[in-house]
This record gives structure tokens, sequence and C-alpha cells, in this order.
């Protein structure tokens, strides 16, 4: 169960979030997520994941590894947040997390009650759209607001007339 929603709350304003990762279409939601923030007066949350590792029996690795994860994650997001700032005017959260990735999705999600619209991008690999995109078809995901998938084809320029 949800917590309600408190985007609509004197003091609070819509928020929609993109997950960033190392694919390319992580790019397009983000594209779409920073317009239609811009263009409502929301706000954009930009969340990066960092999948545990499993070097349990090699600590000092694991700690080397970890650290490693955080530093390229505050680098992604800081590179994302720089492109949001010059494209749309925008200035992003940043959240990161550690685990599992649909899991961690829902916990952002439930800790900050102004999120209201989950912005996801469908990928064009031959493998199909990417794996968030098809655990929202198949539901095991089940988000607990509205998401919206950014169709792969989408240019630049069709992104920013949708939005």
């Amino acid at each position: 169960m949800v917590s309600r929603r408190r985007s609509r709350e004197a003091g609070h304003r819509r928020k929609f979030l993109a997950v960033i990762d190392d694919t390319p279409e992580c790019e397009r939601a983000m594209r779409y997520a920073g317009m239609r923030a811009h263009n409502s007066g929301g706000g954009l949350v930009l969340v990066y994941v960092i999948e545990p590792g499993d070097f349990q029996h090699w600590l000092g690795v694991e700690e080397i590894m970890r650290a490693e994860a955080m530093e390229e994650a505050e680098a992604t997001l800081a590179k994302a947040s720089e492109k949001m700032r010059q494209l749309i005017g925008i200035d992003p959260e940043v959240v990161i997390r550690q685990g599992n990735t649909t899991e961690e999705i829902h916990a952002a999600i439930e800790e900050d009650q102004d999120i209201a619209i989950l912005v996801l991008a469908a990928g064009s690999a031959k493998d199909g759209p990417g794996p968030l995109v098809a655990s929202i078809a198949g539901r095991g995901a089940a988000f607990p607001i509205p998401v919206t998938v950014i169709p792969d084809a989408l240019s630049d320029d069709e992104i920013d007339a949708l939005s």
C-alpha cells in the first residue's frame, strides 16, 4: 500500500521520477520527465540505483567496489543534472539508492510523497524494451503511481512537443 500522494497539497508540488542508469533510453526518459516538470511547474527527481555486488567473502574488494559504484553514481547524476540545467533550466533532485532496482524505486516513491509520475523509456534492443518496462508489462513491478513509457523511436523534438 502506497502512502497518499501529497503533490496537490499546499507547500507541495508534483514531481516526475526518472531512473538514471547506463542505458541509452534513460536519456529520453530524463528529457521527457524534465520537460514535463518544467512545463507544469513541477519537480524532477533523478534516481540512480546501485545493484548489490556479490563479493561478501572478499570484504576489501567489496568496499572498493561499493566506493567505485558510489563515485560512478555521483558522476553520472552530476552529468545528468547539469544536462537538465543547461537544456531545460531545471535543477533536479538526485537520489542514490543501493539494492534491487525495482524495490528501490518503490522505496523512493514511498519516501517522497510528492512523486506522482514515474517516467521510463522503452529500449530498442532485440531482447525487449528493457527490464523495468518489461516488469510493468508483466505486472512484476506494479508501481503504485502512474508510469509513462516513452517509445524508443521518438526524437528529441518529438519528446519536447509531447511534453
